[in-house]
């Protein structure tokens, strides 16, 4: 396969407008609510088949309804789910994600499965079949962030497996204490701004940049949202601006950005393109409720570059 997406798999339950937490005790109302499967690697991993890339997933799930939700999606999105194992101790992972009018959201997560996916619970059988290991989520699976993480990003690249990271809001404040340890065994980087900023203590992009390339890591892409994002090889560095689309609900645009990304690495695209593509995805993602809805197909998602003026 090109690509084994490793790390978190959520349950999303998603409502729309709320614009306000109600006072305790009392009611408030919306008017959208829609389930759908979730979680960084969930969604990376859609968002590249989607595009036309060959994915499997990796991670824990319960033995519940949620978990039966999330290997329906899965499936029916043609992920080769070999890689998940469902955990009899604990429910899966679930997010009630409010959305507000204007598109931004707030959330209420519970851990679950997710934080009890360990070193050892890996299939190394599926994970030597990859082009690229994709871990999504790093710094919300306590069993494995840190060392854990490490040791296997290690055993791949010498099994020359391409690895690539991406981040989650890290609630704990550790940051760069639990993620340190990984760095160096890490060939792509995609962090949001705000987590990039948490771990190389600057808010300078370029700063940013020397400070990740400090461990060796060859390419690195920071997510700005509406700003678009700055990408960074040791020959080159370049800004690609967020393409304009009608804002439905910002979930999941992220990871659609780090599908986009690592499609265009898997075709060996040029640095420039593969951004463009990554926006894109991550343009797409926002027009439609959910984190997967709006991603389509390589070449609808390609008109977007080429027919949408850049906000």
């Amino acid at each position: 396969m090109d690509v084994l997406s490793l790390g978190i798999f959520v349950v999303d339950v998603l409502g729309r407008p709320i614009d306000r937490f109600p006072e305790k005790g009392k009611l408030e109302l919306f008017d959208q609510l829609e389930i759908h499967g979730g979680g960084c690697a969930n969604n990376t991993a859609i968002a590249l088949s989607r595009l036309g890339v060959s994915v499997g997933a990796m991670g824990k799930i319960g033995n519940d309804h949620f978990g039966d939700l999330v290997l329906q999606t899965l499936t029916e999105n043609r992920v080769d789910t070999a890689g998940i194992q469902r955990d009899v101790n604990a429910n899966t992972s679930f997010t009630f994600v409010a959305i507000a009018s204007d598109g931004e959201r707030s959330f209420c997560h519970y851990i679950g499965a997710n934080g009890e996916l360990g070193e050892d619970d890996l299939n190394w059988d599926i994970i030597k079949t990859a082009k690229i290991l994709h871990i999504a989520g790093a710094l919300v699976m306590p069993k494995f962030d840190g060392q854990p993480m490490a040791n296997v990003l290690q055993k791949a690249k010498t099994l020359g497996i391409t690895t690539s990271l991406d981040t989650a809001w890290d609630a704990t404040g550790k940051w760069l204490e639990t993620l340190e340890p990984c760095l160096p065994f890490v060939d792509i980087f995609l962090p949001s701004l705000t987590e990039a900023e948490h771990l190389a203590g600057t808010s300078d992009l370029r700063g940013i940049s020397k400070f990740l390339r400090n461990y060796g890591i060859s390419t690195i892409g920071i997510k700005m949202g509406e700003r678009g994002s700055y990408v960074s090889t040791p020959e080159e560095e370049l800004f690609v601006p967020a393409y304009s689309v009608d804002v439905v609900d910002a979930t999941g645009a992220g990871d659609a950005y780090v599908a986009g990304f690592l499609a265009g690495m898997v075709k060996e695209w040029d640095l420039k393109t593969t951004a463009e593509l990554a926006s894109a995805t991550g343009a797409a993602c926002v027009t439609a409720i959910g984190t997967t809805a709006g991603i389509q197909n390589l070449e609808e998602t390609m008109k977007i570059c080429k027919g949408s003026t850049v906000s």
